[in-house]
């Protein structure tokens, strides 16, 4: 059974409560993972305040860097065997976690970077009398970080690594549906020197040790990724002490394709916007736009991008989208496109699970490209995070931009054309943290990334991800 990690120290649910965790290609058993509680997010927190106020406390920016480095040498050693685990617990294809080598050990090594870019400034005052006077930045404290199963891997070690360039320390609660990774990640941090205390790591579910740490009074700061439902729980839950919060929540991205675009790079483009990791992206192009003069076209050869893509157990090699996370996941997904059939779309391709064969035991569904679309239909209002494509028509450059920012949402969007004036004129106004032009979900640690309305506000990557875990201290000495 995996154990939790508290204080450097694996140790069982003080309740000795576990549960399990299953392979989503195929319903297999993998292991039990301990399951923790209020009791448990109080001593993970405990050991993270006694490691803040202690020796962590101490540490010059030179030595987190190394840290990170060294963190950065065994994520790299390990690559394989953590993408190994990321297949077997939430169903991504081993091609795509393999591809993303170089962004993920890289990541570390930004914020290994960072560990020795930190700095406040001088301040030249106004006050009667002699005066220095400046702004200090300092860590924020203990952090408690919630992420989904969508990105294990790359989403624990970006919580991992800016806490540990900032100076703060952690208490890491790993969703229930792919606790694996995280816990094996932290396994290497202890094996690369971390000290007792700054990474804490607490399975469990939502309802009980998520929404404890959110709540805790000796929490500084929450960082959360998931759905924009728990996101508002966890905004209620910071008020008891004013705790600091970033969060990335849902979206429903709008992807929009001119008449003049590259349609050869703009059709993997669109398709792979969505049926990458089989739509459980928060930031997928799920509404497609398609200038109007070539919606036929366009539609109908996305629909057979998407019938090409081979489906399958994200372990063979050859497989381009693995099942969905779990049948909780299944019954969403599967609700939508019934849904979406109802109200009145065509499923151009797919729409519907996959149960013959090898999918028989897993939780597959077919990459779905929805035709005949209206703005108002279900699936084009509310986040599926499945392998759903809505397809919509468009006129004109107003229209589209309105339709485009008419959500709840503000996460990410796209532009495809070949006139980089357009691109910059419609690009500027979406209302949404990232938009790409002639690409789709390129992200880099240096840029920062996150939403607008109900996608969250903070962000992630760069220097304003470094400055969401820091506090400025105004420092005023009288030099006479």
């Amino acid at each position: 059974m995996q154990k939790l990690l508290i204080g450097n120290t694996w140790v069982e649910a003080q309740a000795g409560r576990s549960f399990e965790t299953r392979n989503p290609a195929t319903g297999e058993l993998l292991c039990r993972v301990a399951e923790g509680d209020a009791a448990d997010i109080d001593l993970a927190v405990r050991a993270a305040r006694k490691a803040f106020e202690g020796p962590w406390r101490t540490f010059k920016p030179n030595q987190r860097q190394n840290l990170l480095l060294k963190l950065a040498d065994l994520v790299e050693e390990n690559y394989e065997a953590l993408c190994v685990l990321d297949t077997l617990d939430m169903g991504v294809p081993m091609r795509r976690t393999l591809g993303n080598r170089h962004r993920v050990v890289n990541t570390i090594r930004y914020y290994a970077g960072q560990a020795m870019s930190i700095h406040g400034e001088t301040i030249e005052n106004s006050l009667e009398g002699e005066y220095f006077t400046c702004a200090l930045k300092e860590p924020v404290g203990v952090v408690g970080a919630i992420i989904p199963w969508n990105s294990p891997l790359y989403q624990t070690l970006k919580k991992i690594a800016v806490c540990a360039a900032t100076g703060c320390t952690l208490v890491l609660k790993p969703s229930e549906e792919a606790p694996l990774t995280p816990l094996r990640l932290a396994e290497l941090c202890l094996e690369a020197g971390f000290p007792p205390g700054v990474l804490n790591v607490v399975t469990g579910f939502g309802a009980t040790a998520g929404a404890h740490l959110a709540a805790h009074p000796d929490v500084d700061k929450v960082a959360f990724t998931g759905s924009h439902f728990t996101g508002q729980k966890i905004i209620q839950a910071s008020t008891g002490n004013v705790k600091r919060l970033s969060i990335e929540l849902g979206g429903k991205s709008p992807n929009i394709i001119f008449a003049d675009a590259d349609l050869d790079k703009a059709v993997p483009g669109a398709a792979m916007a969505v049926f990458n990791n089989a739509g459980q992206i928060c930031c997928a192009g799920t509404r497609m736009y398609v200038e109007r003069s070539i919606y036929d076209e366009f539609v109908a050869r996305v629909a057979r991008f998407g019938n090409s893509l081979r489906v399958g157990n994200g372990l063979d090699p050859d497989t381009e989208m693995g099942p969905l996370v779990s049948e909780k996941q299944l019954e969403r997904v599967t609700g939508y496109l019934k849904r979406g059939q109802e109200e009145g779309a065509n499923a151009a391709s797919g729409g519907g699970r996959l149960t013959e064969g090898a999918y028989a035991k897993g939780f597959f569904v077919a990459p779905t490209v929805f035709s005949q679309v209206s703005d108002d239909m279900t699936i084009a209002r509310e986040e599926i995070f499945g392998p759903v494509i809505s397809a919509l028509p468009f006129d004109e450059i107003d229209d589209v931009v309105q339709r485009a920012n008419d959500t709840i949402f503000g996460l990410g969007g796209g532009v495809w054309t070949r006139d980089v004036g357009k691109a910059h004129k419609v690009a500027r106004r979406i209302r949404a943290g990232t938009v790409w032009v002639n690409a789709y979900n390129v992200l880099d640690p240096a840029v920062p990334f996150g939403g607008y309305k109900m996608s969250g506000y903070g962000r992630e990557g760069g220097m304003h991800h470094v400055d969401e875990f820091l506090q400025t201290k105004a420092l005023i000495v009288n030099t006479d």
